[in-house]
């Protein structure tokens, strides 16, 4: 009798938890880069408006190492409950699984997508005395100068490199790449005179285009950017076809109920929408992506397969 009773106490419990609406307790955001970077600072922008949404604490874990993917491989494991969800990026979905093919997590197989949250595009960017003043004249300019002109990364295989390596075939032209430990040194030897190019997101590059010590030549995407709207396109530049664009968005494990996932999409949409959110993405460099549950998982598999195509066909390898 004893043990029916508590069978039923626990029953009873386990319903009375099940009957609470999502979420019941914290939510664990995994961001796979240390603190202090745009990706630390999204997430933590991202958690906040969460937990002010859903009236339940969520909070970020730093989950660094491996350039994200030590992050992915703790989420992509964690129980598809709803209690923790992952800071997505380019480099963890479709750089990391382009030059790491055998990872424990597959970037489609192993998330549920949430919404993508803002877009990075790259900038055709080149130094001051470079002497072109558009994309056509630096196309023409580097066909004139096979393996001449140099471009920096911040290392093999680093996203600066890829968007490099793209726009060499897009533009017919052939780039000398020159490897940094990080961006902001290659900025450095730009500024000096000694690097040609750069094909990176805007935001340190800004105040020295404005003063007229780097040219941007090109939006990689789309849409132009609100901060700079008298740079074009690629497209309209005359370079059709070559987009290159870092995402962030969140996911959940693969398995995550389906409601919870679209009670998430739903208040990161409203977030993505709200005028300091728009703001704080702004100074970041970044654009607003909102999307639904699919769309972000049709943009995981048609990013990864751009960066597969780029990858095998330059023979990027890592060192």
């Amino acid at each position: 009798m004893k043990r029916i009773l508590l069978l039923t106490t626990l029953w009873l419990a386990a319903a009375a938890a099940l009957a609470q609406p999502y979420p019941a307790r914290p939510v664990k955001l995994i961001v796979p880069f240390p603190p202090g970077a745009n990706t630390d600072t999204l997430g933590r922008l991202m958690a906040q408006k969460l937990s002010d949404a859903l009236g339940q604490q969520f909070y970020v874990e730093n989950r660094g190492g491996a350039a994200g993917v030590l992050g992915a491989e703790a989420a992509a494991k964690s129980p598809a409950d709803g209690y923790t969800i992952f800071f997505g990026t380019t480099g963890t979905l479709s750089s990391a699984p382009a030059l790491q093919p055998n990872l424990s997590y597959d970037p489609v197989k192993s998330f549920a997508p949430i919404s993508a949250l803002a877009a990075a595009p790259s900038v055709v960017l080149v130094r001051g005395d470079l002497p072109v003043h558009s994309l056509r004249e630096f196309i023409e300019y580097a066909k004139a100068r096979p393996g001449k002109l140099t471009y920096g990364s911040a290392g093999v295989g680093h996203y600066l490199h890829v968007a490099g390596e793209a726009f060499d075939r897009a533009a017919g032209v052939e780039l000398f790449h020159v490897p940094y430990k990080g961006a902001a040194q290659a900025l450095v030897d730009m500024l000096a005179g000694r690097l040609d190019v750069m094909f990176d997101t805007i935001v340190i590059y800004a105040p020295h285009v404005l003063a007229g010590r780097v040219k941007a030549l090109a939006v990689a995407q789309a849409r132009r950017l609100p901060q700079f709207p008298d740079v074009p396109t690629a497209a309209e530049a005359g370079l059709p076809g070559y987009e290159f664009v870092s995402y962030f968005g969140l996911l959940a494990p693969a398995g995550t109920p389906p409601d919870i996932v679209r009670r998430l999409n739903e208040e990161v949409v409203k977030a993505l929408g709200a005028p300091d959110v728009l703001e704080s993405l702004g100074k970041m460099g970044l654009l607003a992506h909102p999307t639904t549950p699919e769309q972000y998982a049709a943009l995981i598999a048609e990013d990864g397969a751009k960066w597969r195509r780029v990858v095998q066909a330059a023979g990027i390898k890592l060192e």
